[in-house]
């Protein structure tokens, strides 16, 4: 079987980079950009509003990749992602820019979905699962380096971290040169193997929907952490050193989860991210560092342990014909989870409530995972 060559293999993972930058690039500048956008009313939009594009056009994408391929379809959405999000510069006024960034999140969602289905043309069994663990860690590594660059450039003038959406024609030019056009026909049996999983564990739809509450429960935290910790008298530098330690802690965990999934079960793995994330909340409801510090490690460990997982599930339990449809499903439920959080300032009793209702959430989810992990054991034995 054909090997992908390590340039290859390095180019999607940068390609995956994409992924969050789309959004959180302008976050560290976000007044200064709105005002010169002329969105000083709505800034929060410029950051959300990727999202929801994402969710419009994910199942366009999807039947777009299925038809005309991954490789090309990733060809026109790292073209059109590097035009759309660099043009902002010209525009002005809520209307032109908020329908640009609706059609940058539209070409994310292609980018995301064909990158995905390339390394599932690519890789197989373990080396697949190790991939996209891998994939899970280079979005989160484009979340602190972006971020990190987009601060940087903004301090001098606020145009500059909108170059940065250009990289994807770096990353194009890579793909051209390093990733060939043809992949191999891959092992049928470890396909079918991957495929019969859903039998013993989640289905297709149960992914989805685990993944929208996964990610809605990450996110909250990046969205209502600065507020928070303001109140506490941190100042925005500290607000980003902390988001940026929770996209390395997740960045670790993604590395071990394909070990720990060998040893517990998807269901169990995907349970102790859940419990993470609640174990962060309670730490978030707490005064002082060292209580934001612990957040911040159960946050990140609760992404890292999820997310990946959930991809790596839903491209096993996709056939071939339908998995860049099935990879665009995920992608916008991905999305959807984002967006979602974009409301969660408007619940009732502050960042408190907010914090004690994704306890309970997450607390639910778990016990969900490991009924159904059970009650999946107990058939295979009966069986």
């Amino acid at each position: 079987m054909n090997q992908l060559k390590i340039t290859g293999g390095f180019t999607l993972l940068c390609i995956a980079c994409l992924t969050i930058m789309v959004g959180a690039l302008v976050a560290p500048g976000i007044m200064s950009i709105s005002n010169a956008l002329g969105v000083t009313d709505n800034p929060i939009l410029l950051v959300t509003l990727p999202a929801l594009g994402a969710v419009i056009f994910a199942p366009i994408a999807g039947k777009l990749i299925d038809k005309y391929g991954a490789y090309s379809s990733l060809i026109v959405g790292l073209f059109l992602y590097g035009l759309i999000g660099g043009s902002v510069f010209w525009l002005y006024g809520p209307t032109t820019v908020f329908i640009n960034r609706l059609l940058l999140g539209g070409v994310t969602s292609v980018v995301m979905a064909s990158s995905t289905v390339l390394i599932s043309q690519w890789y197989f069994g373990k080396a697949r699962l190790a991939m996209i663990a891998k994939q899970g860690m280079a979005i989160e590594l484009g979340g602190v380096l972006f971020l990190f660059l987009g601060g940087l450039l903004a301090a001098r003038y606020w145009a500059l971290p909108l170059s940065l959406y250009l990289t994807a024609w770096v990353f194009l030019a890579m793909l051209l040169l390093f990733v060939p056009t043809k992949h191999p026909a891959g092992d049928k049996s470890q396909i079918s193997e991957g495929e019969s999983l859903q039998d013993s564990g989640l289905s297709l739809k149960s992914v989805y929907l685990v993944a929208v509450i996964s990610m809605a429960t990450f996110f909250t935290a990046i969205v209502l952490l600065p507020g928070s910790m303001q109140t506490q008298d941190y100042n925005e530098q500290q607000v980003g050193l902390l988001l940026a330690f929770i996209s390395f802690v997740a960045v670790v965990a993604a590395h071990f989860m394909p070990k720990l999934t060998k040893v517990l079960g998807e269901q169990m793995v995907l349970a102790f991210a859940f419990i993470g994330y609640g174990l962060s909340y309670v730490q978030y409801l707490q005064a002082g560092t060292l209580a934001l510090v612990i957040g911040a490690v159960f946050s990140g460990i609760g992404f890292g342990l999820s997310i990946p997982l959930l991809n790596h599930m839903t491209v096993e339990r996709s056939a071939t014909e339908v998995r860049g449809r099935n990879l665009s499903y995920f992608t916008m439920a991905v999305f959807s989870g984002q967006f979602l959080t974009s409301f969660s300032e408007y619940i009732p009793g502050g960042f408190t409530n907010v914090f004690i209702i994704n306890v309970f959430c997450c607390v639910l989810v778990a016990l969900y995972l490991v009924v159904n992990r059970c009650k999946a054991r107990g058939k295979s034995l009966r069986v």
